[in-house]
């Protein structure tokens, strides 16, 4: 998409602001680490991959609670972000696991459900890739706010 939007970030294309939003992860050491992608921004859809590790697994063989809390907390926090500024923090999340994670990739899908001045309250699903297959592995709601000029 080309047409350019005035948001919190200013005018801004859909582009440029997946742009951004890919460097804001670069600059996230832990994001890095864990080698997450993010492929879409935008409040309607924003969408964070995860390719998975074998030392990301748990003793049971699943893809570990925290990796997936990781990727669930990001994408809220990136999605509130897309209509709130780029100076943002996650004030709560709250995550169900609702199937155990195996496979190759995780994909972590955010959307806005309501929003104001200061705070976004978004929601976030978390699939596993498994070969052919897809499948809901966690599902998660948080309130993301705007960081004030006098915040730590």
């Amino acid at each position: 998409m080309t047409e350019a939007a005035l948001t919190q970030w200013g005018v801004i294309t859909a582009d440029e602001l997946l742009a951004l939003g890919q460097q804001a992860l670069a600059n996230q050491t832990f994001s890095v680490l864990l080698g997450a992608q993010l492929v879409a921004l935008s409040p309607q859809h924003t969408e964070l991959v995860i390719p998975v590790r074998p030392d990301f697994y748990q003793h049971h063989g699943f893809v570990h609670g925290g990796v997936i809390g990781y990727a669930a907390d990001n994408t809220l926090g990136i999605v509130g972000a897309a209509v709130l500024g780029p100076s943002v923090v996650s004030a709560e999340y709250k995550i169900n696991f609702v199937q155990p994670a195996r496979g190759e990739k995780l994909i972590a899908r955010g959307t806005v459900i309501a929003a104001g001045k200061r705070q976004a309250v978004c929601r976030c699903d978390v699939f596993v890739v498994d070969g052919a297959h897809e499948y809901l592995c966690a599902t998660a709601q948080g309130t993301i706010v705007k960081r004030g000029k006098d915040d730590l």
